[in-house]
């Protein structure tokens, strides 16, 4: 598996827990940064992760700003990216077994970096289940094919 992760200013330390999380779960990962305190603009940082994803380049990302709700906005934006905001660890589990979220977003301001490892060891670590849950994750893509057309 092989991961981009990325911040705003406002997601920095917990996105270097989260690369000593990958290290140590020997996940491969490109990190995109950023690499400052002053403030920036997240789709900066969020369109580059979710359009690696999107092309397959890399096969799941994670992004995290203040809240997160920024992050999972933008890469939402990408054609072919489910983005799951996440803060708790059902969540986590549920957006990957149902979901198949292909990118977490989390916000530093709303949890800390212990609860932050666990989502995203828990998210990197659960499987799609499909099933029932292939139907609506279609669907989901299905429309979006179809509303992407029409707006070409």
């Amino acid at each position: 598996m092989k991961v981009a992760i990325a911040s705003d200013h406002g997601g920095v330390k917990i996105r270097e827990e989260i690369k000593q999380l990958m290290d140590e779960l020997n996940i491969s990962y490109v990190d995109l940064g950023c690499e400052c305190n002053e403030s920036v603009d997240y789709p900066d940082y969020a369109f580059p992760v979710a359009e690696k994803v999107a092309s397959g380049e890399v096969d799941k990302g994670i992004l995290i700003c203040g809240t997160g709700i920024g992050m999972s906005i933008a890469a939402n934006k990408v054609k072919g990216i489910r983005c799951a905001l996440v803060h708790d660890t059902f969540s986590a589990k549920a957006t990957r077994e149902h979901n198949d979220s292909n990118i977490l977003a989390m916000g530093e301001r709303v949890i800390g970096p212990g609860l932050a490892r666990d989502i995203a060891k828990i998210w990197l670590t659960t499987d799609y289940e499909g099933g029932r849950h292939k139907r609506r994750v279609d669907k989901i893509s299905s429309y979006e094919a179809v509303t992407t057309d029409q707006s070409e």
